[in-house]
């Protein structure tokens, strides 16, 4: 089917009432394909975590190309994008997949026509990070090996920097790199998953806050979802810590997932 025949009888699905309602014809056969693209990339992007699917990004956007000008208010609108989450909201609670409660999803459009190899529907997946909470200020924590083995079952965080990595002594073809504070060995088959340099935590006095930062040697992108080697599951839900200059804030009760390894983040 040609892309504008597509495109005229998806709008023929999202119409305007002449009382200004919206109304959507669910059964429309073109809305059923974007409703498997939307469980497709889901189904991508989810991964298993203590025997459960989880999708962890809360933003979903949907690209549609070869829309006329003068259609894209249909699709572009607040209504034709809620439908989407609805959608894929309902999917995901069907098969038992949890996901961000502050899942979002967002319509864009384009005149220009696909090319070659290109699909007239595109859906990215990706988190957006909402503003901190106002931090609760921790007096003293700690590091506690829930999963792995280590030089030590647990760690104080009394340190400005905590490093934490595969093996104590880390070297590079030039020297010394640079020393863990907990280091996991690297011949326990959850241990061994964990980088040499994997991460750091850092304590702030003045703001009692904790942050932990991923130290390793990896280039995120489009389809690298779990390359980081890293997340936090926080209330059932996973949180991806990606290489960045502010890292993520920890919370008690964290779970911190290094590769297979795990830590919890304890306030005492």
């Amino acid at each position: 089917m040609p892309i504008s025949e597509w495109i005229e009888k998806l709008g023929r699905a999202v119409f305007e009432s002449p009382f200004g309602v919206m109304e959507l014809n669910g059964d429309a056969p073109e809305l059923a394909e974007i409703r498997l693209a939307l469980l497709d990339e889901v189904k991508a992007r989810s991964h298993r975590v203590s025997g459960r699917d989880v999708f962890p990004f809360n933003v979903v956007r949907i690209r549609l190309l070869g829309v006329p000008a003068d259609q894209s208010k249909v699709f572009s609108g607040k209504f034709f994008a809620e439908f989407c989450r609805g959608e894929l909201t309902a999917g995901l609670s069907k098969s038992g997949c949890r996901y961000p409660a502050d899942l979002e999803v967002e319509v864009e459009t384009t005149p220009a026509l696909p090319g070659p190899k290109e699909h007239w529907l595109v859906v990215e997946a990706e988190s957006r990070e909402a503003p901190e909470a106002p931090p609760i200020k921790i007096q003293s924590a700690k590091l506690v090996v829930a999963k792995g083995r280590a030089n030590v079952d647990e760690l104080p965080l009394t340190k400005a920097r905590t490093n934490i990595g595969r093996t104590v002594d880390v070297f590079r073809s030039d020297g010394p790199s640079r020393r863990n504070d907990l280091a996991f060995d690297e011949s326990n088959e959850f241990s061994k998953t964990v980088s040499r340099e994997h991460a750091h935590v850092t304590y702030s006095r003045q703001t009692g806050e904790f942050r932990i930062f991923n130290d390793r040697a990896y280039q995120p992108g489009p389809g690298a979802s779990g390359a980081c080697g890293l997340w936090i599951i926080r209330d059932g839900l996973s949180h991806e810590v990606h290489r960045g200059v502010r890292g993520v804030r920890l919370e008690p009760g964290d779970e911190i997932n290094l590769g297979r390894a795990v830590l919890k983040f304890v306030a005492v």
